[in-house]
């Protein structure tokens, strides 16, 4: 039964969703043009399904390595002198 998904990555077959794989096809024609991209939109515009799709578009011709810009917490030391 599908239903609404706010919760990340839409599965098309379990979710309700709109139709964008026009997007990674047309994303798909920027890279093989040498051109750059970004992927810039509010809360749930649907980002991380654009970047899966994409993920199945390229997999057949380029080699994907997934990097994660995850902030590092920074904690304050005291010194004990």
């Amino acid at each position: 039964m599908r239903s609404f998904n706010v919760t990340g990555l839409c599965v098309s077959e379990e979710d309700y969703m709109v139709d964008i794989r026009g997007k990674a096809k047309m994303i798909k024609g920027l890279i093989d043009s040498g051109c750059y991209f970004t992927i810039t939109r509010a809360r749930q515009y649907g980002k991380t399904t654009t970047l899966a799709m994409l993920k199945r578009e390229l997999k057949d011709d380029y080699l994907m390595i997934l990097i994660s810009c995850i902030p590092v917490m920074r904690t304050k030391v005291r010194s004990l002198n």
